[in-house]
Order: C-alpha cells, then structure tokens, then sequence
C-alpha cells in the first residue's frame, strides 16, 4: 500500500525554488524607494527653479523608475525563460539610459548650487535602485505563493 506523500514541491520555470523574500528586505524596499522618492520632490517642491524645470524633473524620475522596473521584469522573464522580445529588452535598457543621460544634462546645465545637483542625483538614484528591489521582491513573493500553494 503506497504511503501517501507529502506536498510535493514545485519549481518555478528555470528549476529552481523559490526563496520567499524576509519581511525586513520587503519592508527596507519599500523604505528606501518611499524616502528617494519623497526627498527627490520635496526637493523639487521647495527649489528655487520654473515650473517647467520642475515638470522636467519630476517627469524624469516617473521615466526613470518604470524604465528600471521594465528592464528588472525582462531581464527577470529571460532569466525564467519566459519569451522577450528583442525590441521590448532594448527599448527597455534605451530607457533606462536615456533618463540617466536626461537628468545628468539637466543637472549640468542647471543653474543649482553643487550640494543641490548632488542631492538630486543621489535621491534619483536611490530611488530607482529601490523600485528595482521592490519590483524583484513583488514578483519573489507572487511566485512563492504561486509554487507553495
């Protein structure tokens, strides 16, 4: 008589677990990208520039944080085997570049004091690393509760 098996585990599609991300690294995530996002407009909101300048920021950074969220899902979607075009991944990686290539210029041509460049650069940055984090520990979770359910 065949004794009955436990749950069987299941692999994800590049036959691997997978790893539930810890609530800290969620929690940190999600930190992190509130606060870059948050100081990066508040200080749009308080600079001393036009209002076309601060459109030209803030569009930048709404361009750069879903352009790193596309290039983390195609790199993420290739790495499962999962199809990627060619054309999506590069435009992807394009957009990417392109808004970090955007806010140096901007930044170098603008009339701001070092400190402020800085602290825009740095805040864009973090940000962005943030939404790549945020973007990889959603899509851990899904799958995690996908695979062990």
């Amino acid at each position: 008589m065949p004794v009955p098996s436990a749950k069987k585990e299941k692999k994800n599609t590049n036959g691997m677990l997978p790893l539930k991300p810890s609530p800290a690294f969620i929690g940190a995530s999600w930190f992190v990208l509130i606060v870059g996002m948050v100081s990066y407009c508040i200080g749009l909101w308080n600079a001393e520039m036009q209002l076309n300048e601060k459109g030209y920021y803030f569009t930048i950074l709404l361009f750069g944080l879903f352009s790193v969220i596309s290039v983390q899902k195609s790199v993420r979607d290739k790495l499962e085997g999962l199809p990627v075009t060619e054309m999506y991944y590069g435009l992807s990686w394009f957009a990417t570049i392109a808004s970090l290539v955007l806010l140096v210029v901007g930044l170098w041509n603008a009339d701001l004091w070092l400190s402020e460049k800085g602290f825009y650069g740095m805040s864009f940055t973090l940000s962005l690393f943030a939404a790549i984090s945020v973007q990889k520990n959603t899509r851990d979770l899904k799958q995690f509760e996908e695979l062990t359910n």
